[in-house]
């Protein structure tokens, strides 16, 4: 989830890096494991998939207003387990979801009591890979209340945990996200603590948990600072995500990173972990996930439909790979 900025057309610029990165990533592949792609266009996925970005996690989040009922959350619920994982597979990126209830919307409790009910009929789903994101916000009671029950949903569906950390004292609240979850008997490997910084990154690695980084104009880390942090800790452990959602964001933070990182000197096989591989090894612990399956969705054939539904609009010609074993 994304906080807000007071933005100037003077401010908003892209991620820095240089207008050749295209050519420094040529032939690498990128896995983003936290982005909202409901909020996202079809030219994103696009672009996505020509900067060589494979697959993807959508974590479940806040919409950007308060929902005022459970059936919009099941039918939110319904789309990331189904006509996005669709649009995802149309332009040859393997889509994957985490589900649960945003620490925001906890704070409705008569509305999140009734989240918690129809939570279970969904995180043992196909492609469901863990329970997420969820955490603290404002850190109230309500908060804690519904991450320490989603934690023992986790347990329970044997779930990797994708833990959002507050904007505001984010410290404390990371500190506190990793303690209950350790009350509630979850092993550090098992939990993915996002949004993460330099203020957080050493206690999180310490302890053995998972530290993701969210490339995020203004609010989060910027991708020159991410260089510094792989640089001072290595890889191990740590990912690169771009949590692209509706705010000003951008779906190729993971790639451009890549890009600087090359450019900065990182050895490859560093880059390849944190904006890949450690991902993949993290979120393969939910049992869904199989590596083979990216290249199966690169045969793409936009001729299809999925509920009736299509990616194309009217006289636009749809694309069919050539290597498709499929014959129309």
């Amino acid at each position: 989830m994304c906080s807000s900025h007071e933005l100037t057309g003077k401010e908003y610029q892209p991620i820095a890096t240089s207008s050749s990165y295209m050519e420094r990533i040529k032939g690498m592949r990128f896995f983003d494991p936290h982005v909202h792609m409901t909020s996202r266009t079809t030219d994103d996925y696009q672009a996505m998939a020509d900067a060589g970005v494979v697959a993807i996690i959508e974590p479940a989040f806040w919409l950007g207003q308060p929902r005022t009922g459970v059936d919009t959350f099941r039918d939110y619920f319904n789309s990331l387990i189904g006509w996005e994982r669709f649009r995802s597979s149309q332009f040859g990126i393997k889509h994957y979801c985490t589900i649960g209830l945003n620490s925001k919307e906890a704070n409705n409790e008569r509305l999140a009591e009734a989240v918690m009910e129809i939570l279970p009929s969904f995180v043992y789903k196909e492609g469901v890979v863990g329970v997420g994101e969820i955490g603290f916000d404002d850190q109230t009671a309500a908060e804690e209340k519904y991450y320490r029950a989603q934690l023992e949903l986790a347990k329970e569906a044997g779930l990797p945990v994708q833990i959002h950390t507050p904007h505001r004292d984010k410290k404390k609240g990371t500190q506190r996200s990793m303690d209950i979850a350790l009350e509630h008997g979850l092993a550090p490997h098992m939990v993915i603590v996002d949004h993460n910084n330099e203020e957080t990154v050493k206690e999180v690695l310490d302890r053995g948990f998972w530290a993701a980084f969210t490339i995020y104009p203004f609010t989060k880390m910027g991708n020159e600072r991410m260089v510094e942090i792989v640089k001072q800790y290595g890889s191990e452990r740590i990912m690169v995500n771009s949590a692209a959602d509706w705010g000003i964001s951008d779906p190729l933070a993971v790639p451009k990173t890549a890009a600087l990182m090359h450019e900065s000197g990182i050895d490859l096989n560093d880059i390849h972990l944190v904006t890949f591989r450690n991902a993949i090894t993290a979120f393969a612990q939910s049992g869904q996930m199989d590596e083979a399956d990216f290249d199966t969705v690169k045969d793409v054939d936009q001729s299809l439909k999925f509920n009736g539904s299509t990616v194309l609009r009217g006289g636009q010609q749809p694309r069919i790979d050539k290597q498709s074993n499929i014959i129309r």
